[in-house]
């Protein structure tokens, strides 16, 4: 059986989403209108997102449904 390799992340991942986010809109800033111009802005906009959405999943006002 194969072992899985375990290592610990050093950085969270809010911060490395972040990181990852505003690394692709500078590559972005720098490119003509193009398709992949587009694609890395949208991953980008994921990349905010899913930030946003983790820290409301992870705020203390969250409820359950009733």
């Amino acid at each position: 059986m194969l072992k899985r390799r375990h290592f610990k992340q050093t950085v969270t991942l809010k911060d490395r989403l972040i990181s990852f986010a505003k690394e692709a809109r500078e590559k972005a800033g720098q490119l003509q209108p193009c398709p992949e111009k587009d694609e890395l802005l949208k991953k980008a906009r994921q990349a905010d997102t899913a930030v946003h959405l983790a820290d409301w999943a992870n705020s203390p006002g969250l409820q359950p449904p009733t």
